[in-house]
């Protein structure tokens, strides 16, 4: 994994988390936002918050017009510590008429926030073919930390029935691989994708999507997602496993 700071060891899940060092803060409109940690020499601002945690619970927001008329509208997220504390706040940023036309395969641009208001992460997707029969154009997301700083890049790989991403840095040099399973639509059971060192020997982490229950499976898009990931993985890394994150719902679910 290069100079990226971890040695990739096999992982427990779940549970085998270590709950970050943090303590509950006052609430602001009914939240509960994740107290702001010292700055750090090197560190991109805003993404010391990620040198604190070792898994992200990400929640979609409910959208009652969506809801209602299946009409789709800009996407918003909840990202949370393993103690329910706001860590970042995702808001997608299309037009109408994109959202709605090219479905799972729009570009988009996501903000996140920090607590402060600030964006700290810039999610950018263009426009790219997601079929196999179109392996020369496939998905591709860029990450940016602070916004206008690329500190890594997630490209989907061709394969004729897996789900498979490669995570790469600033220079495009390939750091981890990601790997779903063949069908990504089950029944009353999480879906699991993990991220894996370069020679897919070794779990580095786990990105899932979590079984919400049959009534808000069936009648939203709404759904919560969980990235697992070394305490001691660099943050540039950790930022863009949260773009992956966000790449792999757009596709699949």
């Amino acid at each position: 994994a290069g100079n990226y700071g971890f040695q990739a060891q096999p992982m427990g899940f779940p549970g085998g988390f270590v709950v970050p060092p943090v303590q509950n803060q006052p609430t602001m409109d009914g939240t509960i936002w994740m107290p702001i940690p010292p700055s750090i020499p090197s560190c991109p601002p805003g993404l010391e918050y990620l040198t604190q945690i070792d898994q992200i619970l990400i929640h979609q927001q409910l959208e009652l017009l969506e809801i209602v008329t299946s009409f789709e509208e800009n996407n918003k997220y909840e990202l949370k510590n393993a103690l329910g504390q706001r860590v970042y706040f995702a808001a997608e940023d299309t037009d109408c008429l994109t959202r709605n036309c090219c479905g799972p395969s729009r570009p988009f641009t996501i903000h996140i926030t920090d607590n402060l208001g600030r964006e700290v992460i810039t999610l950018q997707r263009p426009l790219r073919c997601s079929s196999c029969c179109c392996p020369c154009c496939l998905q591709e997301l860029e990450v940016q930390a602070p916004p206008g700083t690329t500190v890594g890049y997630v490209v989907q790989n061709w394969h004729a029935c897996l789900p498979k991403f490669t995570i790469q840095d600033e220079k495009r040099m390939d750091i981890l691989k990601i790997s779903g399973p063949c069908v990504v639509c089950r029944c009353c059971e999480d879906i699991n994708f993990e991220v894996k060192s370069l020679d897919e020997t070794c779990a580095v982490g786990r990105i899932s999507k979590q079984w919400t229950g049959f009534v808000r499976e069936v009648f939203t898009d709404a759904d919560n997602f969980g990235i697992s990931f070394p305490m001691d993985l660099d943050v540039k890394m950790k930022a863009v496993m949260i773009g992956a994150c966000f790449l792999i719902v757009s596709l699949s679910f």
